[in-house]
């Protein structure tokens, strides 16, 4: 099992990433997946999750309104828009797989068995 993440980059603020967490050796359909992130000496923080089950997705209020995931199984795929981002936005970002159904709502890094291997997202003037 292996989740790609792509799409980090620098970015001025106010600006916009689409970030990308293709998988293989599994059907990511099967799973929920959400995205966390992680900035040196702080705790990985689950800011988006989905569903596998109906497409409910989550939002962590820091990122609310701004950013959006969605899926596409016939691509194997999830992804997280991210519009109108802010210098606190920078991170790595992590997508994540978890077979339990439930996981995507205010995930928990505990609760997800796969990983992607992060990508960093820098808002910078």
């Amino acid at each position: 099992v292996q989740l790609q993440a792509s799409g980090g980059g620098l970015v001025q603020p106010g600006g916009s990433l689409r970030l990308s967490c293709e998988a293989s050796g599994v059907t990511l359909g099967d799973y929920a997946v959400a995205w966390f992130r992680q900035v040196p000496g702080r705790q990985r923080e689950g800011v988006s999750g989905i569903s596998d089950r109906d497409g409910s997705t989550y939002y962590a209020d820091s990122v609310k309104g701004r950013f959006t995931i969605s899926r596409d199984n016939a691509k194997n795929s999830v992804y997280l828009q991210m519009n109108s981002l802010k210098p606190e936005d920078t991170a790595v970002y992590y997508c994540a797989a978890s077979y339990y159904s439930g996981s995507y709502l205010y995930p928990e890094a505990a609760e997800f068995e796969h990983w992607g291997q992060g990508t960093l997202v820098t808002v910078s003037s």
